[in-house]
């Protein structure tokens, strides 16, 4: 739950958001508020956020796990298995 608020006014219920939904969504569009955490029965159902901070979120996301690749590959990497640069262009340079 830490992570859904950072403070107070991001946390609202599903009945003030039925009520408000015109003005909050302005505040999330304009990112004045980074993110609603909606409550009903005083448990977390949905986040709402700004869409260019959710496709940010999701660009971190990717690069991250591409680092976990490099570096689970990197573990396992045999120098003398390597191909060099100038192999692969020998061996897949167009001919044209």
């Amino acid at each position: 739950m830490t992570a859904l608020l950072e403070r107070a006014d991001q946390a609202i219920s599903v009945t003030a958001m039925v009520r408000g939904f015109s003005a909050r969504l302005k505040e999330i569009s304009s990112r004045a508020t980074e993110r609603l955490v909606i409550f009903k029965d005083n448990q977390p159902v949905a986040v709402i956020i700004n869409v260019d901070a959710y496709q940010e979120m999701l660009d971190e996301l990717d690069d991250l796990r591409i680092e976990v690749a490099a570096r689970e590959r990197l573990t396992g990497f045999d120098e003398a298995q390597a191909v060099s640069h100038d192999d692969m262009r020998a061996r897949y340079a167009r001919k044209d």
